[in-house]
């Protein structure tokens, strides 16, 4: 049965009752911080968003004699929205709350369109993307593509990572071969796993080391799987595929920072299963399509759509075999979205 769809007043009626309970959320939340700095705060010490609950996030000290401890923190109505992987300066309260007092400059964020069409950070400071695949659900080259020109605008590095590798046979192996040899040969890191059996984990391991990761990808590829097997006693859940659409469950509610032992952190959020590109502009896609670059700007036309214009330099290479089909019906396709 067909979805009901929401005519404009019922919309507008949704809206104010949601905007009127955070107007009293919001009420509770200053009364509660004008409590907690009538009393003793201590001094401003540096830490790290790594969960966020509503008008509370959990905070890790990362300085001082709390250094390590994690607090459950208020925040001044005048900060903006804070996100897991934002560092902060923050005080701690004598009743085991604290109160963050300011957001440090962030150096890369992922935002995501919200249900009004609004840009929504999810995730902050993430220098690495693990874009995760597997056999099944059958991966959609169009999906790991949005993916590489959302890491690309957000100036993040992508990884790719075909996970549940021990699922590959016969029937499967020459199509999902085929896919990997085009992002090997434009030079895309590429690694396969099988959490379950442990293959790959190891080299997994050592690229995530150093980095601040974030694993993204459709439901069902098995995102939480390798997160378990790097950091045992975790235990994220791991939901099966649904026996009627071969599709996967979500699992993962809350956005959460976790630290691996040789020194990496990942984060884990259902805010960035999928990144909108909504906010992107049609150069900021061709910027995505790294086999572009050497291109862009030789067309006959300044205004070339590279569809049928003659003098098209990316035409003239997909005749070549410069630029693979798949990626320029990747390409039309998030262009078409766009509009």
């Amino acid at each position: 049965m067909a979805k009901r769809q929401l005519n404009r007043r019922q919309n507008w009626r949704i809206e104010k009752i949601q905007d009127e309970r955070a107007a009293r959320a919001a009420k509770r939340e200053s009364h509660t911080l004008d409590t907690l700095e009538g009393g003793d705060l201590g001094p401003e010490q540096l830490g790290l968003v790594i969960a966020h609950f509503g008008v509370q996030v959990e905070v890790e000290a990362l300085d001082g004699e709390l250094a390590g401890q994690v607090c459950r923190c208020h925040l001044r109505a005048n900060l903006p929205a804070l996100v897991t992987g934002d560092q902060v300066v923050w005080r701690a309260g004598n009743q085991g709350i604290g109160v963050i007092v300011a957001q440090l400059p962030r150096s890369t964020e992922l935002c995501r369109p919200d249900s009004r069409g609004q840009l929504k950070p999810v995730a902050a400071n993430v220098d690495l993307i693990v874009i995760v695949f597997a056999p099944l659900p059958e991966p959609h080259p169009n999906l790991i593509d949005r993916y590489l020109v959302a890491a690309e605008h957000a100036g993040i590095t992508p990884l790719l990572l075909l996970n549940k590798a021990d699922l590959i046979d016969a029937q499967n192996g020459p199509a999902l071969e085929a896919l990997l040899a085009v992002y090997r040969q434009l030079g895309y890191p590429l690694l396969e796993v099988s959490a379950h059996e442990g293959g790959g984990m190891q080299a997994l391991q050592e690229r995530l080391n150093g980095h601040v990761s974030v694993f993204v990808g459709q439901s069902g590829v098995g995102k939480s799987s390798p997160v378990n097997s790097l950091l045992p006693g975790v235990d994220l859940r791991v939901g099966p595929l649904s026996e009627v659409s071969g599709q996967g469950t979500h699992t993962t509610t809350t956005a959460r920072l976790f630290h691996f032992p040789g020194g990496g952190k990942l984060i884990d959020s259902p805010g960035i299963r999928e990144f909108g590109l909504g906010h992107v502009s049609r150069d900021d896609v061709e910027a995505g399509f790294i086999e572009f670059h050497e291109l862009l700007g030789h067309c006959r036309f300044r205004d070339c759509k590279h569809d049928r214009e003659p003098g098209c330099a990316l035409l003239k290479a997909l005749e070549e075999g410069r630029i693979q089909q798949q990626r320029m019906n990747s390409y039309r396709h998030i262009l078409s979205s766009l509009t």
